[in-house]
């Protein structure tokens, strides 16, 4: 270090005055007379710590690897502490997080090991936040990088998976049965409804039909026995003697010696006047 020293933001300086600590310096210039004057310099940076693999046991006895990652920086209220009270802080934080997460892991059981990292990675920053504190060390996040169970665990865990996706391959087939089903019975209720509902639209409609044609056909005879009376209304006496004029030369004219003839018949002939003129005769 010179007489004349240049701090960046991000870094502080620790000055000893003949072996005597002065105080954390920077950022900007910082002075050290040779001789009188020592410096240290301190990275105020987030700062990336990797955790070597180590076997760790769980509650129920399985051993599994872990590594991890501890995010840390130094703490700009306590940067003295880094100097003064540690002699080389990254070590002593690698040491700790490893005894740190064997604590950790030695209370949680190889499922929720396995399952809960984000619990593990808090209650590991929480530890080491507050035994790296004394040294004027921050720890901001840890993160769980890879955990590796034994083989023959691996090898349960498979056969597990592959039942649970076989039981889930069961299930939705199952459902997917029972929803088809249902489909179907659903539509084939519809369909008999509709079809119902068909039938009786044309039975109502067939009577419907029935009853207008029966009342067409009713007022059809009704307004023909109307023309008829209308019609018979209009013929008079001479008319129907004339018709029956006619009738005695049809029967005339036949090879039949015997006729009967109803009352109305003589008594309209005698209107006419030729029944009176037989009598005289006789």
């Amino acid at each position: 270090m010179g007489i004349i020293n240049f701090v960046r933001d991000y870094e502080r300086v620790a000055r000893f005055r003949l072996g005597r600590f002065e105080g954390m310096r920077g950022p900007g210039v910082v002075f050290a007379i040779p001789v009188i004057h020592t410096i240290q310099k301190l990275d105020t940076r987030v700062e990336v710590l990797d955790i070597p693999r180590q076997t760790n046991i769980t509650k129920d006895n399985a051993s599994i690897d872990i590594d991890f990652l501890v995010y840390m920086r130094v703490d700009l209220d306590h940067a003295d502490k880094a100097i003064l009270e540690v002699a080389d802080y990254h070590m002593a934080v690698v040491g700790l997080s490893t005894t740190t997460l064997r604590a950790v892991i030695g209370d949680i059981p190889l499922d929720d090991v396995l399952s809960q990292r984000e619990r593990i990675n808090e209650a590991l920053r929480v530890r080491l936040d507050q035994e790296t504190g004394r040294w004027g060390i921050k720890v901001t996040n840890v993160e769980i990088r890879e955990i590796i169970p034994p083989k023959d665990i691996q090898e349960a865990m498979n056969r597990q998976m592959t039942a649970e996706r076989v039981r889930r391959a069961v299930v939705l087939e199952a459902d997917g049965k029972k929803q088809a089903s249902i489909t179907v019975a659903e539509g084939e209720k519809q369909a008999a409804i509709l079809k119902a509902e068909g039938l009786r639209q044309a039975t109502i409609l067939t009577a419907e039909g029935d009853q207008q044609a029966a009342v067409l056909r009713a007022s059809g005879f009704s307004q023909a026995l109307d023309r008829i009376f209308q019609v018979a209304r209009g013929v008079d006496q001479n008319t129907m003697g004339l018709q029956y004029l006619d009738a005695l030369k049809t029967l005339g004219a036949s090879p039949s010696t015997k006729f009967i003839f109803p009352m109305e018949f003589t008594r309209l002939l005698g209107s006419l006047g030729i029944g009176g003129r037989s009598g005289d005769g006789q």
